[in-house]
C-alpha cells in the first residue's frame, strides 16, 4: 500500500500562488496514476486535476483550468500542484490520490491526509 503525503498548504492572499506537493512511499511512474481533489467546508469533495500512469496527459476540472498545473517528478515519487490566480473560492482542504489504473478515477484507491489552502480578499 503507497501512502500519501500532501504538504505546501497555507494562508495565501487572492491572486496569489501556491504550489502543492504530494510524496509518495513508493514509485509511482507508470504504476499510478495521480491526481488531487478538494473538499470545502459544507462541500462534497470535488475533482481539481490528475495525470495519467505515464505522465503523459493531464485532466482538469473546468474551475481551475488555466490557472492550475498538476505535474510529477518520476525521480522523487512526487505530484505537484501549481496553483496561480488563486480565488477565495479555492479555499478547502486538497487531497492527494492515486491508484493502479492508467487514468484516475472518481473513487481512487489511495489517499493523503490533506492540507489546507485558505485564500483571502
Amino acid at each position: 500500500q503507497v501512502q500519501l503525503v500532501e504538504s505546501g498548504g497555507g494562508l495565501v492572499q487572492a491572486g496569489g500562488s501556491l504550489r502543492l506537493s504530494c510524496a509518495a512511499s513508493e514509485r509511482t511512474f507508470d504504476i499510478y496514476s495521480m491526481g488531487w481533489f478538494r473538499q470545502a467546508q459544507g462541500k462534497d469533495r470535488e475533482f481539481v486535476a490528475s495525470v495519467t500512469r505515464s505522465g503523459s496527459w493531464t485532466y482538469y476540472a473546468d474551475s481551475v483550468k488555466g490557472r492550475f498545473t498538476v505535474s510529477r517528478d518520476n525521480a522523487k515519487n512526487t505530484l505537484y500542484l501549481q496553483m496561480n490566480i488563486l480565488k477565495p473560492e479555492d479555499t478547502a482542504v486538497y487531497y492527494c490520490a492515486a491508484d493502479a489504473s492508467v487514468i484516475l478515477t472518481t473513487t481512487p484507491k489511495y489517499w493523503g491526509q490533506g492540507t489546507q489552502v485558505t485564500v483571502s480578499s
